[in-house]
């Protein structure tokens, strides 16, 4: 009774939020800075209600004298454990200063996510187009097609991805370069009203404060409890291990990137961070005559779709139909209705693929309405799959990076989570799972981009319909490991940064600044930029979710590279192998210990040699 409480509000707080990320205004996040104070409030007045909690702990404490199924045992665990971890054993003093520290979470984490929009959107670079030297034909079409709709003359760059990530990769101005590279990597820290400094002080020391009320010593404590790695010794124990095996290929990675810049420039050049991504993309095309340009032409986004739902079709047997008639918050996104192999409907599924002032930056899977059973049926999800892709031009379809496939197939693994989704009890279903679990499913579909046989499917040339030359596919295969180390030191940096925060036990007084360069200082392989700095724009460790968490994507690598071994054992395609990977893994969600499901999957523990072995590092 308690899980099907509340129906209305969730279905209005769940769309509201959606909203508030993918199509906000002035108006909603008005509306948000009012009314989240008064959605925590309402949780806590739940949460922290003694005679509800009288009744819970009563059902917990005979639990064992029920005849419960497996479900009906993890959805009382979960709820009596989230009573007791949102203050309900607290005494009444400590019970109003955990509501007081929830109110002021709730309004801090919404100004830092809204103060990180509010810079991305206030930037932009006017050029012309001799400042353009080196960049793309198609590139340089996109930022014609920005400088119109933002009704300038010339060529206009943001802090978009789609629009800074190629300039970086190719501008042949280094000069404009380091611009650049300075304005999106001090976001937040510059003295004006965007600053989160002290936001980010206030976030980390009421989550220490919290967690110490209800008896953890750190944050990181409070909510490693419920994690597959149960504690920082083991995060630290992962993050430590990867960091030994990989930092030697990575500081020859760099080595072999400075020598070729000393080589095109002269012997005293000091490669710098806003260097990188340039000379890398120099030497990629060096080792491997492969420009992720000239790959573009067979990524036209309708056919990757045809690609990515046609594997869904080949591995799951499911099919989809777009509907035109369900209605939408915005132009761009688009609805499918998810049929299931015995043509019974499984999902709706929305897409929204490319960037607007009104949508924060990255990628992401949602839902809009979770799956449920109850008499009247299997109620199924609503799933949305949002990202901030190249936009089409005024006379190019939208035609998307290889990096963009990868993020396409990521989401997309998210979003089967979501559809596949089987259970009773919607606070158990789909995507609730333990958060370094979550990854597993999209991370493994990541595996299928450089695979022949699935690019063959799809990647076709959008002018002339040739399909993507095999010489070409074995280039990108024989690229997929380069400077993998460097980018695994990278995810490690972001890693070590969150559980440096989330893992003291004193408050947090010093400069974010210094504090963040000696978090991360063992992974940095480039010289330092003092003004720099991460932390006041880490959305996901701030205001997402993923404090003391982000070393989910390393842990999941792990899971996923193991996992994707059977998939290359079997044939990447095989059926039985996609069914038990839905039926053990996609469809069960919450509602059994994640390493219990995996093990039924893979019939093993996860081993991180698998992931050394894919990355070549063994």
């Amino acid at each position: 009774a308690l899980e099907r409480s509340g129906a209305t509000l969730d279905r209005a707080a769940t769309i509201f939020g959606n909203l508030l990320s993918a199509e906000t205004s002035d108006e909603l996040q008005a509306i948000a800075q009012r009314v989240m104070p008064q959605l925590s409030e309402h949780s806590n007045n739940i949460s922290l209600n003694e005679k509800l909690f009288a009744r819970i702990k009563a059902v917990y404490d005979s639990a064992e004298n029920t005849q419960l199924n497996q479900e009906d045992r993890v959805l009382l665990d979960k709820t009596y454990d989230g009573f007791i971890r949102n203050g309900a054993n607290l005494p009444e003093a400590d019970k109003e200063r955990f509501r007081q520290i929830s109110s002021e979470l709730s309004v801090l984490t919404l100004q830092f996510s809204q103060n990180n929009l509010n810079e991305t959107n206030s930037y932009e670079l006017p050029l012309t187009l001799e400042q353009l030297d080196g960049i793309p034909e198609s590139v340089i079409e996109a930022y014609a097609q920005t400088a119109k709709e933002k009704d300038k003359e010339g060529y206009v760059v943001t802090l978009h991805a789609p629009s800074l990530v190629p300039f970086l990769k190719y501008s042949r101005n280094r000069e404009l370069r380091k611009q650049l590279y300075m304005a999106y990597n001090t976001q937040c820290i510059k003295d004006n009203e965007n600053n989160n400094t002290e936001i980010v002080k206030r976030l980390v020391n009421l989550r220490l404060e919290r967690a110490q009320l209800l008896g953890f010593q750190t944050a990181a404590d409070y909510v490693l409890t419920k994690r597959m790695a149960e504690n920082s010794l083991n995060v630290y124990q992962l993050l430590n291990q990867l960091l030994e095996a990989y930092t030697p290929t990575a500081h020859k990675e760099v080595a072999e990137v400075v020598a070729l810049a000393k080589e095109l420039e002269d012997e005293d050049f000091e490669l710098m961070p806003w260097d990188w991504a340039y000379y890398s993309e120099k030497l990629k095309e060096k080792r491997f005559n492969l420009n992720e340009e000239e790959l573009r032409p067979y990524f036209e986004l309708g056919k990757v779709i045809e690609g990515v739902f046609g594997l869904a079709t080949r591995l799951y047997g499911i099919t989809f139909k777009k509907n035109g008639e369900i209605p939408v918050y915005h132009p761009d996104v688009e609805t499918y209705e998810v049929y299931d192999e015995n043509q019974e409907l499984l999902a709706i599924l929305y897409t929204d693929f490319h960037p607007r002032t009104s949508k924060r930056s990255g990628a992401w899977m949602t839902s809009f309405k979770e799956q449920w059973k109850d008499e009247n049926g299997n109620s199924r999800p609503h799933v949305s799959i949002t990202m901030n892709f190249t936009k089409p031009s005024a006379n190019k379809p939208a035609l998307l990076t290889f990096s963009e496939v990868n993020t396409f197939l990521h989401e997309f693994g998210h979003a089967l989570h979501g559809m596949f989704a089987n259970t009773t009890y919607q606070s158990l279903s789909g995507t609730n799972v333990y958060w370094d679990f979550v990854e597993l499913p999209s991370q493994i579909m990541e595996n299928f981009a450089i695979e022949k046989e699935f690019l063959n499917t799809f990647a076709k040339h959008y002018q002339t319909n040739e399909p993507i030359p095999a010489e070409m596919i074995q280039r990108i295969v024989n690229a997929s490991n380069f400077n993998v180390a460097y980018a695994c030191l990278r995810q490690l940096s972001f890693g070590l940064l969150d559980m440096a925060w989330y893992t003291r036990t004193e408050p947090f007084e010093g400069d974010v600044r210094t504090y963040e360069k000696e978090a991360w200082a063992k992974t940095q392989l480039l010289p330092n930029v003092p003004e720099a700095c991460m932390t006041v724009q880490f959305s996901h460790i701030m205001a997402g979710g993923y404090s003391a968490g982000y070393y989910s994507y390393k842990w999941a690598e792990v899971l996923d590279a193991d996992a994707f071994s059977l998939f290359k054992e079997k044939g990447i395609f095989n059926k039985e192998v996609a069914n038990s990977f839905r039926k053990h893994v996609l469809s069960k969600g919450g509602t059994e210990h994640p390493m219990t499901l995996y093990k039924r999957f893979r019939g093993q523990s996860p081993d991180i040699q698998a992931l050394l072995k894919r990355n070549g590092i063994v």
